[in-house]
């Protein structure tokens, strides 16, 4: 009996020290390293057009990456409900899309292999308003080079990666940078008017 329990309070402390280091690794170590931007990740590379995919969203809508070539630029987040980190990331992320989905950018929440009721129950739960899309297979993520997640991508309108991040950071001051950017607010136009008397 006491084998047992000395068994299980060993383990509890591993866990507790595991999660320590987790967290360490999450919210000190990448956030000290400029939150885990990268250059490249895989055969993807800033500078370089990022690779076409098609997915079925929440809805069973096809979604491209090239329909929104020319359109708008997208930021794809890598992510499953079992990740810590990703769960964490997500209110950023929703942050993200209320402040600039006005100014023409598409957040892409890219789902790695959970089950479609899932994901759609843990998005309407949270009542997250981005774009999420399930990759159920991880052949996207595979075609991105994720090993790790969460994962972001942005992709300008032009269809090029202008930023990559592996981990979570609290505070995206680059990314930010580059939305305010790639998503400029439009100028009012007004009609010309005409010079002349009564």
């Amino acid at each position: 009996m006491r084998v047992a329990r000395s068994v299980w309070i060993g383990a509890g402390v591993l866990f507790v020290i595991g999660t320590i280091a987790i967290h360490y690794e999450v919210k000190v170590r990448l956030h000290q390293q400029g939150g885990g931007a990268v250059q490249e990740m895989g055969n993807v590379k800033v500078g370089q057009p990022a690779p076409d995919f098609s997915l079925r969203d929440l809805s069973d809508r096809p979604v491209t990456l090239a329909s929104y070539r020319g359109q708008k630029p997208v930021l794809m987040d890598f992510w499953a409900s079992w990740c810590g980190p990703c769960r964490m990331s997500m209110p950023g992320l929703q942050e993200l899309q209320d402040k600039f989905k006005e100014r023409g950018l598409e957040v892409l929440s890219i789902n790695q292999g959970d089950a479609p009721d899932l994901v759609r129950e843990f998005i309407g739960r949270k009542k997250y308003t981005f774009h999420v899309v399930l990759d159920r297979d991880g052949q996207v993520g595979s075609q991105y080079g994720i090993r790790a997640i969460p994962a972001m991508v942005l992709v300008d309108k032009d269809g090029l990666v202008r930023w990559l991040r592996v981990g979570y950071s609290e505070h995206e001051t680059e990314l930010q940078k580059l939305l305010e950017i790639l998503t400029p607010v439009a100028t009012p136009q007004f009609p010309k008017t005409t010079q002349g008397g009564p």
